[in-house]
């Protein structure tokens, strides 16, 4: 282990901004997208049942979720600069094939390369910044990330809207993905590794290094650990509640006759308040604790879902988007921070890729069921089952999950 790493925002400024642009390109890729991948789905390849206009978001959330954890062990096993540039290559022809896709089944093999680009690139740069971090100010650390990353996909998803209304759904907006990908990569290329900060953290907590095998921290990640399987549910609750607001808010919102404008600034709204709300929570994570920021922003996200479902005009939806991003921001980079609290720095990517096998394979759970149940009884009870499903998850956290903050100053 080098002798001159050191753990902390400030001893390691550099890379962690340039992870924090990096992951920037990473979440844009999701944002070309968020607004008119459903359009094009209905208006290109005449798509009218719910569950195959929502397939693309199956095929990426199933192919995310398990990359997820293959990022985990990888980033573990050989490095983790490895596995972002890998990541990125598989990102290349991505925007080619959303470009000229002559069926849907290319549309879904894109997102199936989508996914298991997101997973090595996103999970990477979330260890990483961990890594670098430390114990002190992780919160803060996974705000700044999660961030760049959504704030970008709001960014990238008004921006192909906007190219949409003014050149058509193909293949302007997704010129926009190339330009991502080359940045992405070439930044990539200047990243240092970050594996050797990890064993510093490990050597300073001797006591917590437990040796597990990968079935065993599997088990303990998913269900036996009350803290952590409490974080991983929640987690495919909040990916579910997004992969039915990314498929189907979309087609609620062009039947209450909104244009393709007010449908990109809504698509846009939610990841807006979602990313620049998490420089605030995961910062006021590190001050009041983990367990209650995350059961009360499941609980909002509940209440905003069901204020969606029940309007039918711009202004409300505007105030629903608005409130769901609040509450996703409250959730997802604290339940990060909660799991670095609780795992060992030596074991703690293959935990972060557990519980992001999880968290991703909401995209899945969400697509399916809003798509059948939307199928079968109609988009607005399929929004109000996730409104439900969303505020029973926050109730889990509140009954079974251990306040974590305090694990990580031990």
């Amino acid at each position: 282990m080098r002798r001159d790493v050191r753990l902390g925002l400030g001893a390691n400024l550099g890379q962690f901004t340039l992870l924090v642009i990096v992951n920037a390109f990473v979440g844009a890729m999701v944002g070309l997208e968020r607004t008119i991948l459903p359009a094009i789905a209905e208006q290109e390849f005449h798509l009218a049942a719910r569950a195959a206009v929502l397939s693309f978001i199956v095929a990426f959330g199933v192919s995310k979720a398990f990359t997820n954890y293959l990022a985990g062990r990888l980033s573990d096993a050989i490095g983790r600069k490895r596995v972002l540039l890998v990541g990125w290559a598989i990102a290349i022809p991505v925007p080619f094939l959303l470009m000229w896709a002559p069926a849907w089944r290319w549309v879904i093999f894109a997102n199936v390369l989508l996914g298991i680009s997101q997973g090595l690139t996103w999970s990477t740069t979330v260890i990483m910044k961990i890594d670098l971090a430390g114990p002190a100010r992780r919160g803060f650390a996974m705000g700044l990330n999660e961030f760049a990353g959504y704030g970008a996909v709001a960014v990238s998803a008004l921006a192909t809207g906007y190219v949409a209304s003014a050149y058509g759904l193909r293949p302007e907006p997704f010129y926009l993905g190339v330009g991502y990908v080359v940045l992405g990569l070439a930044l990539s290329c200047t990243v240092r590794d970050t594996h050797a900060h990890a064993h510093k953290e490990a050597s300073d907590h001797p006591d917590r290094g437990i040796g597990l095998s990968q079935w065993a921290l599997f088990l303990r990640t998913s269900f036996t650990d009350p803290s952590l399987s409490s974080i991983s549910q929640a987690g495919l609750v909040n990916n579910l509640n997004d992969g039915m607001a990314w498929g189907l808010f979309p087609v609620f919102y062009a039947a209450a006759k909104l244009s393709l404008e007010q449908i990109a600034w809504l698509a846009a709204i939610y990841p807006a308040v979602w990313g620049v709300g998490q420089l605030f929570t995961g910062a006021l994570s590190d001050r009041l604790g983990r367990k209650w920021l995350i059961a009360s922003g499941m609980w909002i996200q509940a209440l905003s879902i069901a204020l969606l479902a029940a309007s039918t005009s711009f202004a409300p939806f505007l105030c629903g988007a608005g409130l769901l991003g609040l509450g996703t921001a409250m959730v997802y980079p604290t339940l990060l921070a909660a799991i670095g609290d609780v795992a060992h720095p030596s074991w703690r990517a293959s935990a972060v890729g557990v519980y992001r096998l999880w968290r991703d394979l909401g995209y899945a759970v969400g697509a399916l069921l809003a798509g059948l149940v939307a199928d079968l009884v109609g988009v607005g009870a399929a929004i109000w089952l996730v409104a439900v499903i969303t505020g029973v998850s926050g109730g889990i956290v509140a009954i079974r999950m251990s306040e974590t903050l305090r694990s990580a100053a031990r």
